[in-house]
């Protein structure tokens, strides 16, 4: 999708907070939150698109330590031409099944994703990095 999305100047971490920040003013941790982006990358992430023109940030009118985030007309204009990018990349992933397995194989993801795959899984012994 990288690869597929450059030719309109974003990534698809790009593309993944744009889309994010569609429906209205979000704040950046609601859509970091919704992204699963550490603070540090959303805050890089935003001053990015920021410098392309495609978001803006402003102070929130109810807290005065959030920022909210909006689209701006251009914003909204790689958005939904990065959906049809990602629409038919996907169509070209998905050509190589026969439409009955297609079915079943998205019904399958679905499934994954709204259920098992919906929450982070808990990894007994992962390392975790402490502050020195």
């Amino acid at each position: 999708m990288n690869g597929a999305l450059s030719d309109l100047g974003i990534s698809i971490r790009d593309y993944c907070v744009l889309w994010k920040a569609m429906g209205g003013d979000c704040t950046q941790r609601e859509i970091a939150d919704a992204a699963l982006l550490d603070k540090t990358t959303m805050v890089t992430t935003l001053d990015a698109l920021e410098r392309a023109g495609l978001a803006e940030r402003r102070p929130s009118p109810t807290d005065r330590r959030a920022r909210l985030v909006t689209l701006t007309p251009a914003g909204r204009k790689v958005v939904a031409k990065g959906q049809k990018v990602i629409d038919a990349l996907v169509a070209d992933v998905l050509d190589a099944l026969p439409a009955t397995q297609r079915k079943v194989f998205l019904s399958g993801l679905i499934r994954l994703v709204d259920g098992r795959l919906s929450s982070p899984a808990h990894a007994p012994g992962a390392r975790t990095r402490r502050p020195t």
